[in-house]
C-alpha cells in the first residue's frame, strides 16, 4: 500500500494514497503504518482525503490504528473524511472524538493532547 508520509518533530502526517479502504486493504494499511519507523514516539494524523469509501473492514482498520496510538501512550486525529465515513466512524465507535475536517485543525489539536500529557507527567 502506498502512503504520502510527512515527518515533523512530534506528529507524523499518513495520507494513504486509494480511493477505497476493503477488506482487501485493511490489513496492509494496518500494518504499513504500524511498521513505519518514523511513527516511533511521534503522534499521528491519519489524512484520509483521498478516500472516498470505505467498508466495515475498513472502517475497522482505521479504528484499530487510531486505538494503537492511544493505547502507545500518542495521540491520533482523522482528518480529511468526507461526510459519509465521518457517519461510519462515529456509528462505529463513539469513542473517537479526533474527527477534524482540516489538517491544521488536527495538527492543533493532536499538539494539545501532547501539551496536557506533559503537564501531566510534570506533576507527578
Amino acid at each position: 500500500m502506498k502512503f504520502k508520509i510527512d515527518t515533523k518533530e512530534k506528529i507524523v502526517v499518513i495520507s494513504p494514497e486509494i480511493s477505497e479502504l476493503n477488506a482487501n486493504l485493511a490489513a496492509p494499511f494496518i500494518t504499513g503504518i504500524s511498521e513505519l519507523p518514523a511513527i516511533e514516539g511521534r503522534n499521528l494524523i491519519l489524512d484520509m482525503a483521498l478516500v472516498e469509501k470505505a467498508d466495515d473492514t475498513g472502517i475497522q482498520a482505521i479504528l484499530t490504528v487510531y486505538h494503537q496510538q492511544y493505547d502507545s501512550a500518542l495521540s491520533c486525529a482523522i482528518t480529511g473524511l468526507n461526510s459519509t465515513l465521518t457517519l461510519l466512524i462515529k456509528q462505529a465507535d463513539e469513542t473517537v472524538y479526533n474527527l477534524t475536517p482540516t489538517l491544521a485543525e488536527a495538527i492543533d489539536l493532536v499538539m494539545m493532547e501532547d501539551l496536557e500529557r506533559e503537564l501531566l507527567q510534570d506533576e507527578e
